[in-house]
């Protein structure tokens, strides 16, 4: 059994871009969403191998220091 792993925030920012979708393979390192903040590009990557079963944001929305990004399993 897969545990899912769960991607939070780091930080408030905002959702600038989303690369990534429920259903896509991803790879350690792989790119899910593009967080701004301070006009600084901060890109929050997958940290194991997985399928993406949930990607929490929009683009344009305000996460808060450890709200839900994303869920890989």
């Amino acid at each position: 059994m897969v545990m899912a792993e769960e991607i939070r925030a780091e930080m408030v920012a905002n959702v600038w871009k989303v690369v990534a979708s429920a259903g896509d393979e991803v790879s350690d390192g792989d790119t899910l969403v593009i967080l701004e903040s301070m006009k600084m590009e901060i890109p929050v990557i997958a940290e194991s191998d997985g399928v993406v079963s949930k990607i929490a944001v929009n683009e344009g929305d305000v996460v808060q220091e450890g709200d839900l990004i994303a869920v890989i399993e």
